[in-house]
């Protein structure tokens, strides 16, 4: 099936289309028709590297975000639909929000920190190859997840540090018609450190609406020794109260993998990077200062969305082992993102906590 231009995989690359493509990026601000590299020497940021040879020599290549500042990355006149986009950014990864807003909303419906929102949320390169996020050397976010958008579409990024950062980018999408039923792409990010005793993580709350929801991405202290991932995962969905729809048997379980993640021969995790899944990060104490070791995994329900008519909530347990054989609640750091597509109105995130308390330490 083909949406006048909406990527429905390559079984319709062959079709034509009526659907304009176009590009934003710092060498084109606005993503108009023959508007590329056209900016002048003395206002580029790379005006040195290109003094010999002028205009049209990649004389803006990227943005310099001054602390504190909110840089408009994109302002896009719809309908349409973003199919990818592209940043490699310099400092502290947690101290970059990236914000997408939908048509007339005021609200965001995607606010999250540039590393988590491309599953790296430890600031440190690991790299991972899926269908939705790839992250290539070096430091190289890739974001493939389609995200239509009938009226218009606003994306920035908030720099919380105290020193300014060095910004490469580019957004590739689709001026084209939009199916009626098309939602809204959303990612909500959280993050809890150290987890009450006997807490659950939330995941997310508060979802008001139709949609689906299509991928988990977590970064996970463990804070004890001994396996952390028996705990599960639950989908309250549709009214659900004490009890939800979808429970899931184990943490690795539904990261796709199984059995502590553990490579039988050498009684070590096994890292793995696949389409739909992954234990794409493993990072291992130095016997120094990395007292903790860290996790990040990523689950995408691209071939199986978890669907709702009205509202969602999705929560994990964190559990190790203690003597008896009877299970610890756990007191890690754990953050996360949750991917889903919904119709509008979204309704409000809970506050992103200051920089400080995202901090990775």
């Amino acid at each position: 099936m083909n949406f006048n231009g909406l990527n429905m995989g390559m079984g319709n690359l062959f079709r034509v289309s009526d659907a304009k493509t176009r590009s934003i990026s710092p060498e084109n601000y606005d993503g108009k028709k023959g508007a590329g590299g056209m900016c002048e020497l003395e206002k580029g940021f790379a005006k040195n590297a290109a003094r010999d040879l002028g205009k049209g020599w990649k004389v803006n290549p990227f943005v310099v975000l001054q602390p504190g500042e909110v840089f408009p990355l994109a302002d896009i006149e719809g309908p349409g639909c973003i199919q990818h986009i592209w940043l490699t950014p310099t400092g502290k990864w947690r101290n970059t929000i990236l914000r997408i807003y939908w048509d007339d909303q005021e609200i965001p419906s995607v606010e999250c920190p540039i590393g988590d929102f491309f599953a790296s949320g430890w600031n440190e390169y690991a790299q991972l190859s899926s269908l939705a996020v790839c992250v290539n050397p070096g430091s190289a976010f890739n974001c493939y997840w389609q995200m239509p958008f009938r009226k218009r579409c606003r994306m920035s990024l908030e720099n919380r540090s105290e020193e300014s950062v060095v910004m490469y980018y580019q957004i590739d999408y689709t001026l084209t018609e939009v199916p009626d039923d098309a939602a809204y792409f959303h990612a909500q990010f959280r993050r809890v450190n150290p987890l009450p005793y006997k807490d659950v993580y939330t995941i997310l709350d508060g979802v008001k609406g139709k949609g689906q929801y299509v991928g988990t991405y977590m970064a996970w202290q463990v804070n004890n020794r001994g396996w952390w991932g028996e705990g599960e995962i639950k989908f309250y969905m549709d009214g659900d109260s004490e009890y939800p729809t979808i429970c899931g048997t184990g943490t690795e379980d539904y990261f796709c993998g199984s059995y502590n993640f553990e490579n039988q021969e050498t009684h070590r995790y096994q890292p793995f990077t696949t389409p739909y899944s992954g234990l794409h990060q493993v990072i291992e104490p130095d016997g120094v200062y990395k007292s903790q070791e860290r996790f990040g995994m990523y689950r995408w329900h691209i071939m199986d969305p978890i669907r709702f008519d009205t509202d969602l909530k999705v929560t994990i347990q964190a559990l190790g082992w203690r003597e008896g054989g009877r299970y610890l609640p756990l007191q890690d750091d754990i953050a996360s993102v949750a991917y889903w597509y919904q119709v509008l109105p979204t309704a409000p995130f809970p506050a992103l906590p200051d920089k400080d308390y995202l901090e990775v330490i």
